[in-house]
């Protein structure tokens, strides 16, 4: 009886595109979060390295959710972090644990905005910049964004696992 050859393991083109995919979704999801950052810092044609804070804060402060020194610790950290985890993102450093900051980030986001949107808080989100009202359409973006954090984050985990049961 003939038997057909199974081979063991996949070829390696087959085994690059989980890799590939994972590149493509950490750049994309690292440089949205660097544009993010950059258009809270840099608006009406000019930077302000000085102040954003102060304009941010009003976005934060229009949720409802924070104390006062809260929000404006948030204004000064979320521009940073974001550019922060943008950048680690592009670079693939400590993906596993950056792109899982990632995703808890935008649950966060996302929780706050739905939060708003029961409760008909006309405002405006703060995601990209002061200017950009709160829609049901901007809270399908941050999560077409979670979607693609969780993706990246269970991929990062995935090829560790791999890459640690193969060496072994």
């Amino acid at each position: 009886m003939a038997t057909t050859a199974i081979p063991s393991e996949t070829t390696p083109r087959a085994a690059a595109w989980p890799k590939v995919l994972l590149t493509i979704g950490r750049v994309a999801l690292g440089l949205v979060f660097l544009v993010a950052a950059y258009t809270k810092i840099h608006f009406n044609g000019s930077w302000h390295f000085g102040d954003y804070q102060f304009f941010f804060a009003m976005a934060i402060d229009s949720y409802n959710m924070l104390p006062l020194w809260a929000v404006e610790w948030m204004a000064r950290v979320l521009p940073i972090l974001e550019a922060v985890l943008g950048a680690l993102l592009v670079l693939g450093v400590g993906l596993r644990w950056v792109a899982s900051i990632t995703s808890a980030l935008l649950l966060v986001f996302i929780g706050a905005m739905t939060r708003a949107l029961i409760l008909h808080i006309q405002i405006k989100c703060g995601c990209f910049g002061n200017d950009e009202p709160l829609t049901i359409f901007t809270l399908l973006r941050d999560s077409s964004l979670l979607v693609l954090a969780l993706a990246v984050t269970i991929g990062a985990f995935l090829i560790k696992k791999r890459q640690d049961t193969g060496s072994s």
